[in-house]
């Protein structure tokens, strides 16, 4: 795996965790921290033995606080549709990615880092965490899905509150308006999402795969088209080894053992 100047990129097993590594400015974002997460996550696509990926962000104190308000600060609207534009890459790598994406929120996420949030198919959250959308307040609007992805998730009163607004919200109400999946406890967080990281790696990882694709369906397809699109994927799945394997091994009474083909 390459080496970058701001992100951690760490496999474990079935697991990948990739972490957001600036700190010391609460793991802003900036054009080149989403270059280097682009092309970590194209990377880890090609990767079978990774069936899992997680996100997160260095340190207890953000997940990512934010795009870097220095640097966009001068930005002409020609450069800044074009940070725009990685930021909705980013998004999208995340959401087509074929394994699921689990962020682990451990902090502040805020404007562009809630946004990489709702592009996960999963989110757990710290109890410190803090969750919003707050670029009203610097004169702008989220640019890197936030007006799409959040309603999404918690209908369009919620994120017209949010957005309009620009407060945050904590993690028990996040849960509570459907968010965030699960508030744990800041020290046991990673550990949490690693639990469900290697529950899904023990599925049988095409049908996992064929899963997501037929779940992110559902934002873009009418219900008709999505159901032909689930049938399709169903019996797709009865070509693959894993199928004759889950199945044997459910009716010999053993554990399966999936090779993901």
């Amino acid at each position: 795996m390459t080496q970058f100047e701001n992100i951690l990129v760490e496999i474990d097993g079935p697991l990948a965790t990739l972490t957001i590594n600036r700190p010391k400015v609460l793991n802003a974002l900036n054009v080149r921290v989403l270059e280097e997460v682009s092309q970590a996550l194209e990377g880890l696509r090609g990767q079978s033995e990774v069936r899992v990926v997680i996100l997160t962000g260095a340190g207890d104190r953000a997940f990512v606080a934010g795009a870097d308000i220095a640097a966009m600060a001068e930005l002409a609207p020609s450069e800044a549709l074009k940070l725009a534009e990685k930021g909705h890459k980013v998004g999208d790598l995340i959401a087509l990615l074929p394994q699921p994406v689990i962020a682990a929120v451990n902090g502040f996420a805020l404007g562009g880092g809630l946004e990489l949030a709702l592009a996960c198919d999963i989110i757990y959250a710290s109890k410190s965490a803090k969750l919003g959308q707050p670029e009203v307040n610097i004169g702008v609007m989220p640019g890197f899905g936030g007006t799409q992805r959040l309603i999404r998730r918690v209908g369009p009163g919620r994120a017209a509150r949010m957005i309009y607004g620009g407060d945050p919200v904590g993690a028990d109400e996040a849960l509570q308006m459907g968010l965030v999946d699960q508030v744990c406890e800041p020290a046991s967080l990673l550990e949490e999402v690693r639990t469900l990281g290697r529950k899904i790696a023990s599925r049988a990882p095409v049908a996992v795969g064929h899963s997501k694709q037929a779940l992110r369906a559902t934002f873009e397809l009418p219900l008709a088209e999505g159901n032909r699109l689930e049938q399709r994927l169903f019996s797709e799945l009865f070509a693959t080894q894993d199928q004759k394997e889950g199945m044997a091994a459910f009716l010999a009474k053993r554990p399966a053992a999936f090779s993901g083909r």
